[in-house]
């Protein structure tokens, strides 16, 4: 059911895109670019992709943990309207500590670190979603599992909070007054993603931002925020993207001297160095981060991209739609070839690929998804 729901989104959110683009043209103040707003739609198809392979980790383990120690599984309360509220809240609470825990420990960042990877921010930034995050933040979710809330009710709660984010990722909506100081809004939000010194580690709540006031993570926004990453990535690859956060991680615990370092370099804090170990990477400069990553296109490589996207978008709506009733087999050959599909896309937006060589790929792909349906 939520693979359908978000499968209904796709054309919402499109259509929300086009019009903050055509808002953005028109006041003069376009916050889009055609290979960044496909690297962040790329990003979140895959997450999708990975989502539908890895239900242990999405839902499973907490209907498991719902079925054994839940304390209040049947009651009333949570087929009533304060309970589906309750359940939200909850759901925003415990969201609330993942997201901080994703910019305070090392490992959880290089999972998070996707999601703030785009120099832009616009609404395409909100589906530029994180793909590896489930398979460490599942335990923050068990209290509800603990309290009663049904492994349903639990996933669209989860679902309406995500949802709810979609719309705080834009620059054309400013301070909105007493909005700003219960609910996560775009101003709130653009603190957030902002790489400035007094907004970082800021604002996480999802749908309120009354669990930042509340314990000290709250920023107003002053100065104009420069988004982005501090190591910024630079680069439109799909699965590097993925990669660049854990593979630092790998090499600094190879490098540290003592082996309970090793272990300690991937929940310190983001940039903690084990002793003796240094670092010679330059020093953070704002000016610098303003420069955006943004090499020219190959000739002709601008009308294939917007091809190849709508046609991986297609098939993996089709393929969400019908990700229930698939064996496992089928489930995992079709998720690689859509994820072959779109790393081709970044390819070709990195320059690594050609048009001809993109279109020869999906060619292959598309005779190797006939032999998984045959």
């Amino acid at each position: 059911m939520e693979e359908q729901i978000t499968v209904y989104a796709f054309p919402v959110f499109l259509l929300l895109m086009l019009v903050e683009l055509g808002y953005g043209l028109f006041v003069g103040r376009n916050t889009y670019r055609l290979s960044d707003a496909l690297s962040n739609l790329s990003q979140g198809l895959l997450s999708q992709l990975v989502a539908s392979v890895s239900q242990l980790f999405q839902i499973g383990l907490y209907i498991l943990t719902w079925r054994r120690v839940a304390l209040f599984p049947h009651a009333g309360l949570w087929g009533s309207v304060w309970g589906w509220l309750l359940a939200i809240v909850m759901f925003d609470f415990c969201d609330y500590w993942l997201h901080r825990a994703g910019h305070e420990s090392a490992v959880f960042w290089a999972a998070h670190a996707v999601h703030h990877q785009s120099q832009d921010f616009n609404l395409s930034t909100a589906l530029r979603q994180e793909s590896t995050v489930a398979f460490l933040g599942w335990p923050f979710y068990l209290p509800m599992a603990l309290a009663g809330v049904a492994p349903q009710q639990f996933a669209l709660a989860g679902l309406v909070v995500l949802l709810y984010q979609f719309w705080i990722h834009t620059e054309h909506i400013g301070k909105l007054g007493w909005f700003d100081r219960v609910f996560s809004s775009p101003s709130n939000h653009r603190v957030h993603h902002a790489v400035n010194d007094q907004y970082l580690d800021k604002n996480y709540g999802g749908m309120l931002i009354i669990w930042d006031r509340l314990f000290g993570t709250f920023a107003e926004e002053a100065e104009k925020p420069v988004y982005g990453t501090r190591t910024p990535l630079n680069s439109w690859s799909l699965l590097g993207a993925v990669a660049s956060g854990y593979v630092p991680l790998w090499q600094m615990a190879r490098r540290a001297p003592r082996w309970q370092d090793k272990i300690k370099v991937w929940f310190k804090a983001p940039g903690w160095l084990p002793p003796g170990v240094s670092d010679d990477s330059a020093p953070f400069d704002l000016e610098r981060a303003r420069q955006r990553f943004d090499p020219p296109l190959v000739a002709g490589a601008a009308p294939v991209a917007l091809l190849q996207f709508a046609l991986l978008m297609a098939a993996g709506a089709g393929y969400l739609w019908q990700s229930d009733a698939m064996g496992s087999g089928l489930l995992w050959g079709l998720a690689l070839l859509l994820v072959t599909g779109l790393a081709g896309l970044g390819g070709l937006l990195q320059g690594r690929l050609r048009p001809r060589s993109l279109l020869g790929l999906d060619v292959l792909l598309l005779l190797l998804a006939g032999l998984l349906l045959r």
